[in-house]
């Protein structure tokens, strides 16, 4: 008969390792404006999915997508520049 035996040892070990570093949460923080305004443009468009958008529906959508495509401007502006040696863009 074999037994079933817990692996939490084995599965939890590298725990400490797993975790972000402080630079994965900076990565993150900056990210944090791109990220909520594309959230908010799936709740945008997840409130349109069981009904024929209205009008409204469709300017809110419309408004969505544009502050989340320029948060990802606004994003990719800032790493481009962090990336370039001597602040130069």
């Amino acid at each position: 008969m074999s037994h079933i035996v817990t692996v939490q040892d084995a599965v939890t070990a590298f725990a400490d390792f797993m975790e972000p570093t402080a630079a994965e949460l900076d990565a993150i923080e900056q990210e944090m404006p791109a990220i909520l305004a594309d959230v908010d443009l799936l709740d945008a468009q997840i409130t349109t999915l069981d009904r024929t958008p209205s009008e409204l529906d469709a300017r809110r959508i419309r408004r969505a997508r544009r502050r989340a495509l320029a948060a990802r401007v606004a994003l990719l502006n800032r790493t481009a520049g962090a990336m370039v040696p001597g602040g130069a863009a």
